[in-house]
């Protein structure tokens, strides 16, 4: 079945879907949308104007990062992997575990796109780059918002670490939709070279074991005119 995702580049849930689809093998076309353009035919699809989109050649149309997700996670034979002679056992669960490890996961998923989101992501974006790209009226990142996202983001940080240094992944054991939403936020948050590596030797090292994973490699290839990341950006040994 034919897909095409509706995205920004910089968007922290259109990022952690991304991750979802490709590790889960589906063949999906990615479609660039301007949040600050509010076009007609975008809220046609999604009248709360926020990425990202799924639609699927069937008609069928999934608006948000958790209808999706959601909707992928009790997928348990994504056409690529069946193709491929892959069981679903061997497939990696979104939302893996008993009750309580999914319950876990979603929490998470709450944290990074509610929380974090609005703490420092959606901030961070808006001042770094959405208010330089605006057709009229462009202006300069306020410095007394940047101030208090990057206090934010050392908070967030600490407990990103203390996560990473008791669990095998973020929210327990195995891999989950948990990760793909933390990871969707830090490399936007990367991309914007803002993330003070030195002081968090075990978000680093989450980090460096999900950014090598295959999925990942289309995100560090990601590109915004006007805005480069930093040289170590798209490097897996940074």
């Amino acid at each position: 079945m034919a897909m095409s995702l509706t995205q920004y580049r910089l968007c922290p849930r259109s990022r952690s879907v991304r991750l979802a689809l490709a590790e889960g093998g589906y063949d999906v076309d990615l479609v660039d949308e301007n949040p600050w353009d509010w076009r007609q035919g975008f809220l046609a699809k999604n009248p709360a104007g926020e990425f990202p989109v799924l639609e699927f050649d069937n008609g069928l149309t999934l608006a948000g990062v958790y209808s999706i997700s959601e909707f992928l996670a009790e997928d348990v034979s994504p056409p690529a992997q069946v193709s491929a002679g892959l069981t679903a056992a061997r497939m990696t669960p979104l939302i893996p575990g008993n009750r309580e490890d999914r319950a876990e996961v979603r929490r998470l998923i709450d944290w990074f796109h509610g929380k974090f989101d609005r703490e420092i992501s959606r901030e961070l974006v808006h001042e770094k780059v959405i208010q330089r790209m605006r057709p009229s009226n462009p202006a300069p990142p306020d410095a007394d918002i940047l101030r208090a996202v990057r206090t934010n983001l050392r908070y967030h940080l600490m407990y990103i670490s203390y996560l990473a240094n008791s669990r095998r992944w973020l929210a327990g054991d195995d891999l989950s939709f948990a990760d793909f939403a933390a990871a969707g936020h830090i490399s936007v948050v990367d991309y914007l070279g803002e993330v003070p590596w030195s002081e968090v030797p075990d978000v680093k090292s989450w980090y460096q074991r999900i950014k090598s994973r295959p999925a990942f490699r289309t995100l560090l290839a990601d590109r915004i005119p006007g805005t480069a990341p930093p040289s170590a950006y798209a490097d897996l040994d940074f």
